[in-house]
């Protein structure tokens, strides 16, 4: 047999460019190199939607049939243009991901047809998008920055229908008192922001929640990290030493060491209760990422 094996164009420039015994050098940090990402996964520095679409689509096929059945109610969840994959002949994003994780897991211990829900910090809007796509709430009013509550009044309008956009009360973080009034709520939503505020804001939301509501939901990190190989700081160590000092839970750890994130998780349970008087209903890791944890507490009288 004369034939023989042919290496082809592509490889005959990366053996001369990319892969070689002068690249490879003495193995110290091969594997974060032009070398492996060649040989056995895409370059992290420059495929971040590429991993971000790979998390999307796997995690989409581990969704429930139930958690199916809620995201096909959210209508309108592609304006803007989200990064998506198509699994099953459906769009699919990783903020509507996590947000019917979300409601699935406030779903197992709360019944929120008819509830009055409160959000501090509501982000663009997509839980109240999720909730009121999939349950009938009574009311839902927002406390946020009058800057980041633009962007979640426009875009709550135009992904709902003029009757649940009537539920919602938008309310600026400094006319709290003056608009809630002596308004009661069911249940109080954070996710991803008292971790980024004063120790002392974060109390006063406390003691709001304490003296206002009977459930509380929340959805935050565990702590803080400082590894560098993440996002290279790119945002500057002013915004790192600024990050380090926000939220309760300032202590840095490992967060992709599972055990790191599980022991923390204990001081999360006790940090995020709003009162000493209210007890954790339910806790456990909120996926995907591998230092959040989500936790719901009841107030004393509920139930009694």
């Amino acid at each position: 047999m004369d034939l023989k094996p042919q290496v082809n164009e592509l490889w005959k420039y990366i053996g001369e460019n990319e892969v070689n015994e002068e690249l490879i050098g003495d193995l110290a940090n091969f594997k974060r190199s032009q070398v492996n990402y060649r040989l056995t996964y895409f370059d992290v520095r420059t495929n971040g939607v590429r991993y971000l679409k790979t998390l999307i689509y796997n995690l989409a096929g581990q969704l429930s049939p139930e958690n199916w059945e809620r995201l096909r109610r959210i209508e309108g969840r592609e304006l803007g243009q989200p990064y998506s994959v198509t699994y099953d002949g459906e769009s699919v994003c990783l903020d509507y991901l996590r947000a019917v994780r979300d409601l699935e897991f406030i779903e197992k211990n709360l019944d929120l047809d008819g509830g009055r829900v409160l959000e501090i910090g509501a982000g663009y809007g997509r839980t109240c998008h999720t909730l009121m796509s999939n349950k009938d709430i009574g009311a839902y009013t927002i406390i946020d920055l009058p800057t980041t509550m633009a962007l979640s009044r426009k875009y709550l309008r135009a992904v709902l229908s003029e009757e649940q956009f009537s539920k919602i009360t938008f309310i600026p973080i400094d006319d709290i008192k003056t608009s809630l009034g002596d308004a009661e709520f069911d249940l109080c939503i954070n996710i991803d922001s008292l971790a980024e505020m004063d120790v002392e804001t974060v109390r006063y939301y406390f003691a709001l929640i304490a003296e206002r509501c009977r459930h509380f939901y929340t959805n935050n990190p565990v702590g803080k990290y400082m590894d560098k190989s993440l996002d290279d700081h790119a945002r500057g160590e002013d915004a790192i030493a600024r990050a380090l000092d926000a939220g309760l839970l300032t202590d840095v750890i490992d967060v992709h060491d599972n055990r790191a994130v599980r022991e923390q998780a204990r001081k999360f349970v006790v940090a995020y209760r709003p009162h000493d008087s209210w007890r954790c209903v339910a806790d456990e890791w909120a996926a995907p990422f591998t230092w959040y944890w989500q936790a719901l507490f009841q107030a004393p009288a509920v139930g009694r």
